[in-house]
């Protein structure tokens, strides 16, 4: 006679930090898988931004909101927001209504477009800080808060007008976005995302 509990499939490994329905999915779906689009890097270079002090899942949760209120994060729809927008933006409770990282994000926008111009887009720029392929972090290695590649990223945004980009901000962008796999190595996506182009 079969045993039940050996009929049942195993257990899905994953990241500590993925616990609940939210951060399950993001973390199964996207997090760690590398990123190219544009539009995508900047909606990730703006929830980061919106995320300081705060936890992620409350960002994932705002998310969809942060999607209407910011035009899909269309860059220059972004950079022409108005004082009549960021008024209603701080109305918005859908939202992080923080004066200073919605100003970010409209500073960010205009930075993001112009080194678009100069790179051809934001995604040559970007992944040439890990010579253009994700960092596999060595087994044993913790996960850290940033790294001299981070610190690099941070340094330069800085230096073109870029607003809450410090270092441990860009080392989160880094990993959500693939330039850095911090799965850990029993996490099913560890593999997934090695494997990943």
């Amino acid at each position: 006679m079969a045993n039940p509990a050996n009929d049942r499939p195993a257990r899905v490994q994953r990241c500590g930090w993925a616990r609940t329905e939210l951060a399950i999915a993001y973390h199964d779906r996207e997090w760690g898988l590398p990123v190219h689009d544009d539009r995508k890097l900047f909606e990730f270079l703006i929830l980061e931004g919106a995320q300081a002090g705060l936890s992620w899942e409350t960002i994932l949760r705002k998310r969809e909101n942060y999607r209407k209120a910011f035009d899909n994060f269309d860059a220059r729809k972004i950079a022409a927001f108005d004082k009549r927008k960021v008024k209603s933006l701080l109305a918005d409770s859908g939202i992080v209504r923080n004066r200073l990282k919605i100003n970010a994000a409209i500073q960010n926008a205009k930075a993001f477009l112009a080194i678009q111009q100069e790179f051809a887009s934001f995604d040559a720029y970007v992944w040439r800080f890990v010579n253009g392929k994700p960092i596999k972090r060595k087994r044993g290695v913790p996960v850290l808060a940033y790294t001299l590649e981070s610190d690099a990223l941070s340094r330069d945004l800085i230096r073109r007008g870029f607003k809450f980009v410090g270092s441990t901000i860009c080392y989160s962008f880094m990993q959500a976005i693939g330039m850095v796999n911090d799965h850990d190595r029993s996490c099913f996506r560890y593999r997934e995302v090695q494997l990943s182009p």
